[in-house]
């Protein structure tokens, strides 16, 4: 006999018939941003669809087609969970199909990891049911779910299901979270623009429960991607009172897909030619131009340097160490700066601008270096990849990557950067400090 699980929110967070659901996601796909490359993990909101179904439409298109079996991961709002459980549902009833369970990974998951079959927390749950009528328009039911409610206690536990599921390319994964809750609209933004940050730099450390209600599975997942130097790429991030115009109280929704890499190797394979088309018209146009339109990705903090060269010498070099804004931001203040206000450097004339090469570097978030001495931190330095950044109290200096082609030497090259920040070459001190980052360069 059938053990069929009943929708229960059609008609209240999604429409209650077919046609209804075609019409609403005809018009969603009108929307979408197209992928640059597919995806096996997404993060997407749960919200009703008038709020927040075009987001996690469009997120859940950035999944690979070909996956098979979805695991779709979420809270659960009505009943209260310490571990994470499973359904023995043998299929979940739409009004646009019939989904399948896939009952042998579920009864692995209750065996190998000792979750609980527990349907009851599911009967009223809207979370996962959401995500379904959109993933049956977009994959035509030509899948299985795993549908998995997770408990407050087990970031770890969904991080090592993720783990050991990845491994088969067949497997997906959607964790349903909503972000803030019902603050005035204002608030929520900054809230909601703080935990994108953290999530995008996998910081799940300092990530609060009350950021997101899906919290647990967001966290499992940033965990695993900076496990294996993955990145989270952004989607868009909005609220509520953009769809109702009420600022009293908002609800925050954004949406991510994974990529297998790191996020500037990816921007640079991805964006090279609008970073220098945006870096030369910034130039061009004296630090007064914007793009008309951006990916989400340019939204995300990013840090670079942007340089100049004029027949094979240096005409100016100025950047960020640190991603504190927005790498749209940086890119076009750099650019300008380095054109104009590189104090070694008379400002750019203009017919100068055509006859510029310009370099961009991209800069990885700067890795603290634990040293015992001088010899273990030159031991420490890779030369030709390792950007250096060196701190003791009011000194500070930093060298790219790019020094190394001048200065080849580990010994050398940390003679020269102590120089730089104003040291004695032979500095050294029980306050000194050592960060090394990676840099993807477009030129």
């Amino acid at each position: 006999m059938s053990n069929s699980k009943m929708p229960n929110v059609n008609g209240i967070f999604y429409p209650k018939t077919t046609e209804e659901l075609n019409i609403m996601f005809d018009n969603f796909n009108q929307h979408i941003t197209k992928p640059k490359t597919n995806s096996r993990a997404v993060i997407v909101p749960h919200a009703g669809y008038i709020y927040s179904g075009n987001l996690a439409y469009n997120g859940i298109n950035f999944l690979k087609p070909d996956i098979e079996n979805i695991f779709i991961i979420a809270p659960a709002h009505k009943y209260y969970l310490e571990e994470c459980i499973i359904s023995d549902y043998d299929n979940f009833i739409l009004p646009n199909g019939e989904i399948e369970q896939n009952k042998k990974i579920t009864n692995e998951l209750n065996e190998k990891f000792n979750i609980k079959i527990n349907n009851k927390a599911f009967e009223n749950e809207h979370a996962i049911e959401v995500q379904l009528p959109i993933l049956n328009y977009i994959k035509k039911e030509k899948y299985k779910i795993i549908p998995i409610l997770s408990g407050i206690n087990d970031k770890e536990k969904v991080k090592e299901i993720i783990s050991y599921y990845w491994q088969d390319k067949k497997n997906g994964f959607i964790i349903s979270s909503d972000l803030s809750h019902f603050h005035k609209s204002d608030e929520a933004r900054k809230i909601d623009f703080d935990t994108a940050n953290l999530i995008e730099n996998h910081n799940t450390d300092n990530f609060n429960p009350q950021r997101a209600c899906g919290s647990v599975g967001i966290c499992a997942l940033a965990d695993f991607a900076k496990e294996n130097n993955f990145s989270l790429i952004r989607i868009d991030l909005y609220n509520s009172s953009d769809i109702t115009h009420d600022k009293n109280s908002a609800v925050g929704y954004g949406a991510w897909f994974l990529v297998e890499k790191e996020k500037n190797k990816y921007i640079k394979e991805n964006y090279s030619d609008f970073i220098l088309e945006t870096c030369k018209k910034s130039i061009e146009l004296k630090g007064k131009y914007y793009p008309n339109e951006i990916d989400n990705i340019f939204n995300q903090l990013g840090a670079c340097f942007v340089t100049l060269q004029k027949e094979g010498f240096l005409r100016g070099c100025i950047g960020s160490i640190i991603a504190y804004e927005p790498l749209i931001n940086n890119l076009i203040k750099n650019a300008y700066n380095s054109a104009y206000k590189d104090p070694r450097f008379i400002p750019l004339e203009e017919k100068e601008i055509n006859e510029v090469k310009i370099e961009i570097s991209l800069l990885s978030t700067p890795k603290k270096m634990n040293f015992l001495n001088e010899d273990d931190l030159l031991n420490q330095i890779t030369p030709f990849t390792d950007g250096i950044i060196i701190k003791d109290k009011n000194y500070q200096a930093v060298y790219l990557p790019s020094v190394w082609e001048q200065l080849p030497n580990k010994k050398l090259f940390l003679n020269s950067l102590k120089k730089k920040a104003g040291l004695n070459e032979n500095h050294f001190s029980k306050t000194f400090e050592a960060y090394k980052f990676y840099v993807e360069k477009i030129k």
